[in-house]
């Protein structure tokens, strides 16, 4: 993967910035979707966000290397801290972390967002809290989808500010879209996910200590979801 050639994942991702926006990439890592974007004209400015040193040193690289230090500012920052108010920023794109992370980096930056900017993010897992998060601060979902790449699969969930909003538990727990569109890759990772349900309930009933009954319960719920949904 390089800015030529982006992964299936952040292609996707690539597809849902609005034309002419103003983007925060947060954990940016190589830089690469900013200067796609860029270099396709599909943004009009950027800021790639690092915490740690040594991406954010790639990042600038990549930046430098691609000639566009006019678009692109590279900053070293934790989240959200590194969006000010001249940026005008449109659009945030969070890829490739922990759903509690990104609702972590969100919760944190809150008073950064101006409630105006496009939402797409892209979760390693941990999609339900970040729903929930997404629910509470009244962003309402108006896009999500679901792809699998070398083994694992992935959700991109785009939101803006448009509440209040309520989704289920259901909801929450499947993605409010997905559950609608049903789509063949969404139904291939939730049969495997009822697989890996059932192996955990095993272990449960097999474990030397006794696993706390609100913990099984909460699998055995999520089981008969999975079942509901799948039937």
């Amino acid at each position: 993967m390089n800015e030529q050639t982006l992964s299936m994942r952040l292609e996707r991702v690539a597809g849902l910035v609005p034309t002419g926006a103003r983007l925060a990439d947060i954990g940016s890592d190589h830089g690469y979707l900013p200067v796609a974007l860029i270099k396709r004209g599909v943004i009009a400015a950027a800021v790639a966000v690092e915490v740690a040193s040594t991406p954010f040193r790639a990042a600038e690289r990549t930046v430098r290397e691609s000639g566009l230090d006019e678009w692109i500012s590279v900053r070293l920052a934790d989240g959200l801290a590194a969006i000010e108010p001249a940026d005008g920023i449109t659009a945030i794109s969070l890829c490739g972390m922990g759903g509690e992370t990104i609702r972590d980096i969100l919760d944190s930056g809150k008073c950064r967002l101006s409630g105006r900017e496009r939402l797409i993010l892209q979760p390693n897992g941990g999609e339900q809290p970040l729903r929930q998060w997404l629910m509470d601060n009244d962003y309402r979902i108006l896009c999500e989808d679901v792809l699998r790449e070398n083994r694992f699969y992935y959700e991109i969930i785009v939101a803006e500010r448009d509440g209040p909003v309520m989704y289920s538990a259901e909801e929450l727990y499947f993605g409010p879209l997905q559950m609608q569109a049903r789509s063949p890759v969404f139904l291939a990772k939730w049969q495997r996910m009822l697989r890996l349900k059932h192996k955990t309930l095993a272990n449960f009933a097999q474990a030397q200590q006794a696993v706390a009954e609100e913990k099984v319960q909460e699998v055995a719920r999520q089981v008969r979801w999975i079942n509901e949904l799948l039937a």
